[in-house]
């Protein structure tokens, strides 16, 4: 793996100046991207102790692959596509529900029990098992995200490929995201952890506890908790202004699982729902 690794490196360096002739490169490139699909590589890894680790050189392979690669006619029943990188197959071995008007890329990961209603999976993501992407969400380019998640209807989770060093989005075990949220540029969501719908998190967003006005994080929601979309009032040389901000409206204890019920209750009565 190291010796790949420093591969991948090497070839980065002169990515200006490859073409899908060079077959060397695209030998190394195809290797990486078939681990990712399927399941031997991560773009991230999240450590022990929450911290997250950004495998570069993972990223880099995606990026030479589009480099490496000119476009390809094909079709999927009466439909035709024209790209640089085929879609995902072989579902049913890997123990994933998709649903007619969903796709994959080749290169991103589904484990065993995903289910994709139609929705669409981008290149370098990871998606943990039992985890269900419901109608038109979308999960961008190496966005990690756990077991059990939901990702309600019109979810979009932003993908990162570049600049160097950036963190992809992370969803953490359990986390409930509701309809029509966008989590983007890095941002995170603890487990076990619920956005009410419409909510925006990214990480210049900053995330207020209810109970006590303490901004907690910027475009981090921590572990269990419910957060809501809002607004805080700024006084600028202009004027009083409102400025976004995600509100924790209650904590759950460490473990509870989303009582449907129970949660939309809790949402209806901040005027949010799921």
């Amino acid at each position: 793996m190291t010796t790949l690794a420093n591969r991948i490196d090497a070839w980065y360096e002169q990515i200006a100046t490859l073409t899908p002739d060079d077959i060397e490169a695209r030998r190394d490139v195809e290797l990486a991207i078939t681990m990712l699909d399927d399941g031997q590589l991560r773009v991230l890894d999240i450590e022990p102790g929450g911290e997250v680790t950004v495998h570069e050189w993972v990223r880099r392979a995606i990026l030479l692959l589009f480099r490496l690669r000119g476009l390809e006619r094909s079709e999927v029943g009466p439909f035709e596509y024209l790209d640089k990188l085929e879609l995902k197959r072989d579902y049913e071995r890997r123990g994933v529900r998709v649903v007619p008007g969903a796709s994959a890329r080749r290169g991103s990961f589904l484990s065993p029990g995903v289910i994709l209603m139609p929705s669409y999976v981008n290149i370098g993501a990871w998606i943990g098992p039992g985890t269900m992407v419901d109608t038109w969400a979308t999960v961008g380019s190496c966005a990690h995200i756990g077991a059990n998640v939901h990702l309600a209807g019109g979810v979009g989770i932003g993908g990162v490929l570049e600049p160097a060093n950036a963190v992809p989005v992370v969803i953490e075990d359990d986390a409930f995201i509701g309809s029509r949220c966008m989590v983007v540029e890095g941002a995170r969501v603890g487990r076990g952890s619920v956005l009410g719908a419409g909510t925006i998190l990214n990480p210049s967003i900053p995330v207020i506890d209810a109970a006590t006005g303490e901004e907690v994080s910027r475009g981090h929601v921590p572990d269990y908790c419910v957060a809501v979309s809002a607004s805080r009032r700024r006084e600028f040389p202009g004027g009083e202004f409102y400025l976004p901000c995600v509100l924790i409206i209650r904590r759950l204890s460490e473990g509870e699982r989303h009582d449907k019920v129970a949660l939309n209750q809790v949402l209806r009565e901040h005027g949010v729902a799921t």
